[in-house]
């Protein structure tokens, strides 16, 4: 029997909503777990409940983790459309100008 769809909203009630938090950080500790190990990836997930306490997971050291999402981002950032577009176009006048070189030197 499947199970009916629930209304993504807060829960009022404190109790419910602690337990619901303690149930799905379980689940989600346990699936960061399983994507760990199944996939071979490197996996950190940091959560802080609503009474500021801090849970946290990772399959390798946490600062590495940091660490190595720090550089992606840095890199990603130096990748933007707008950067990489001016890249193409550096790059295509280069050819373009090494093209017109090289016909000058053969037009003989």
């Amino acid at each position: 029997m499947a199970r009916g769809k629930i209304a993504i909203r807060r829960i009022d009630n404190p109790a419910s909503r602690q337990v619901t938090f303690s149930k799905r950080k379980s689940g989600l500790i346990k699936k960061a777990k399983e994507l760990a190990i199944l996939c071979d990836a490197q996996v950190g997930v940091t959560i802080f409940s609503s009474t500021g306490r801090l849970y946290e997971y990772s399959s390798s050291s946490m600062k590495s983790i940091f660490d190595r999402y720090n550089e992606e981002k840095e890199h990603h950032q130096l990748l933007t459309p707008s950067s990489a577009a001016k890249l193409w176009r550096t790059e295509a006048e280069r050819l373009r100008q090494q093209m017109e070189d090289l016909q000058e030197n053969y037009s003989c």
